[in-house]
């Protein structure tokens, strides 16, 4: 006999997830078909068989929001689903890649989604370097946060960000610590570092993403930490590539479809040869903007 119930994946680690349905019940499940993608946050109907005690998940409901990354094909692929704001997390050590987290903001502006740059580890030292490269992402309006998981400073601040309804995802670089501030936003969870999910054929394997409850029906997602992160192309504004800075420029540039890298009178590289668009942030535009080019071109039909 076979029955379907709705769930909301909480955990996922390739093809093996954990299912949530309404009443609380906790089910491990496994996408129906190779062409399903799942991923954690996403509300999905299962079919439950028990004939052969398995529970598959055969549909994934509209996501409302996701966040998207270029496969190796340069296609799009889902990594977190129906959230509403990212916490891109970077710290001291090891040496943040500013590069990686424009693109994860990029992404999030993409995606309509709140972003907020989360330093951990204060306790080592920002510097100044990162304190001054901390005051060009909040003159572009983004919102940072300086906290340490190991004191616990700043750690109420973080909280207060994960409003009632709220759904974040934690995400950058290995190492930063995003597990150990998951310790420290939802101690009654008592998860360790490295949960692991037990998959269909005995072994265990490392959780890539795991969503835990906060009060207020709030969540926060924990995601795996990069190397690199590329946004998917089709999913960026094709002028903008979701930098704030160059969307109030780009008005003033004389072509309608201005790349903003050699035209003649652009906007905004008038205002990064004059210091008004700060020069790493636009070398960021330009690199982010030949990964685009690239990746769309792999894309295209061969004849």
């Amino acid at each position: 006999m076979k029955q379907t119930l709705v769930g909301r994946v909480i955990a996922a680690f390739g093809r093996h997830l954990l299912v949530r349905e309404a009443g609380g019940r906790e089910l491990r499940a496994r996408p129906f078909g190779r062409a399903l993608t799942v991923v954690c946050g996403d509300e999905v109907r299962c079919r439950l068989d028990s004939r052969h005690d398995e529970v598959h998940v055969v549909e994934v409901l509209p996501r409302r929001t996701a966040l998207y990354r270029a496969n190796l094909r340069g296609g799009a692929e889902p990594v977190v689903a129906n959230l509403t704001r990212l916490l891109v997390v970077l710290a001291p050590l090891p040496a943040p890649d500013l590069f990686i987290v424009d693109r994860y903001l990029a992404a999030a502006t993409a995606a309509g989604l709140a972003a907020t740059l989360v330093v951990n580890k204060s306790d080592l030292g920002i510097g100044d370097a990162l304190t001054a490269e901390l005051a060009v992402y909040r003159a572009a309006g983004y919102g940072t946060l300086i906290c340490s998981a190991d004191t616990g400073g700043g750690v109420a601040q973080l909280r207060a960000v994960l409003t009632p309804g709220a759904v974040a995802a934690l995400v950058g670089q290995s190492g930063v610590g995003k597990s150990s501030l998951v310790r420290c936003l939802v101690p009654q969870a008592q998860v360790a570092i490295g949960e692991l999910l037990r998959a269909g054929d005995g072994r265990h394997t490392t959780t890539a993403a795991r969503l835990f409850d906060l009060p207020h029906a709030a969540a926060l997602i924990d995601s795996p930490g990069v190397r690199d992160f590329a946004p998917a192309a089709a999913a960026l504004d094709e002028r903008t590539l979701g930098f704030v800075e160059v969307e109030r420029l780009a008005p003033g540039c004389r072509f309608s479809d201005c790349r903003h890298l050699r035209e003649p009178g652009c906007a905004v590289r008038a205002a990064a040869e004059g210091g008004a668009l700060h020069a790493r942030r636009y070398e960021s535009y330009r690199r982010l903007r030949r990964l685009r080019e690239g990746s769309s071109a792999a894309r295209r039909p061969q004849r």
